[in-house]
């Protein structure tokens, strides 16, 4: 692809050679481009791991946080600012794991922000655990016997909290991620984006082969606004759809609240001015 205006003009990258990382970033400064997105009002966000590092990647605002803390500081800043575009993108263990009670919440609250979720199936920063979405039987150095549990499912649970766009590609089916993704940044609300991305060094069995061969594209045929039906489809796992499995518009959290119906500003661009010591006084004795 040619240069862009999110290419740093020099930046050592610390993935694997050959890890699905690199086709999400290319990915991503294609799709911010194409969309003519303006830089000065985009954030990436993310937590920890491999996946967290994109947006140090990029030339652009960022805030990297805590691990599986991505989404609180994402809603944070979109309420704060609703004029920008803000997307989150970390991996399936910061997502789905540390960060699991942020991400079932931030469903539920339906900020207008776009989550991508690398999923490589394992723990790529701390040498190879299994993560959440590890298969079953899946062996790995802490789980020299197999993971013994069923691999977590985002897209059943996002679907069953109602989430308003929920949608999963492969980075090895490039134009097919490159669309959804556009769409899940230019749907209003909390768009979810899971990524299969194979881990070359530290996951064997999922590799780019293997998603090759054990999924398939959703058709015309499925009705995105149809739950019940995007639930069966998201529960599937001899071989995993791909698509948009999901769409529910409904209104997003940063215009409901009150500050927002009262006064439009953004609140990073308000005047503050404290209140006086006297009435806050009084709101206390009443």
């Amino acid at each position: 692809m040619g240069k862009t205006v999110f290419d740093l003009e020099k930046c050592d990258i610390a993935w694997c050679p050959g890890c699905g990382n690199y086709g999400i970033l290319n990915l991503v400064k294609e799709v911010v481009s194409e969309l003519a997105l303006d830089p000065q009002k985009l954030v990436f966000v993310s937590g920890i791991g491999q996946a967290a590092k994109l947006p140090q990647y990029l030339k652009c605002h960022y805030y990297n946080g805590l691990h599986g803390r991505a989404l609180s500081p994402a809603v944070a800043i979109k309420m704060t600012n609703p004029e920008l575009t803000v997307i989150v993108t970390s991996g399936d263990g910061d997502m789905y794991g540390e960060g699991g009670n942020h991400f079932l919440h931030t469903i539920r609250r339906n900020p207008n922000i776009t989550n991508l979720v690398h999923n490589n199936m394992v723990y790529g920063l701390t040498k190879g655990q299994a993560s959440p979405t590890s298969e079953k039987g899946f062996k790995t150095p802490v789980q020299v016997d197999g993971v013994i549990l069923e691999p977590f499912n985002p897209l059943a649970v996002a679907i069953a909290l109602d989430a308003s766009f929920v949608a999963r590609v492969f980075i090895g089916f490039r134009e097919h991620a490159k669309e959804i993704i556009k769409k899940a940044i230019l749907h209003k609300g909390y768009a979810l984006v899971d990524i299969f991305q194979p881990c070359v060094t530290f996951n064997k069995i999922n590799t780019y082969q293997w998603f090759r061969e054990n999924t398939y594209l959703l058709d015309d045929s499925h009705d995105p606004r149809d739950r019940t039906r995007a639930f069966q489809k998201a529960i599937e796992n001899k071989k995993m759809p791909l698509g948009i499995f999901f769409v529910n518009e409904k209104a997003v959290f940063e215009e409901q609240l009150a500050a927002y119906k009262q006064d439009r500003t953004p609140v990073c661009q308000r005047a503050f001015q404290p209140e006086p010591i006297e009435a806050i006084i009084k709101k206390l004795k009443e």
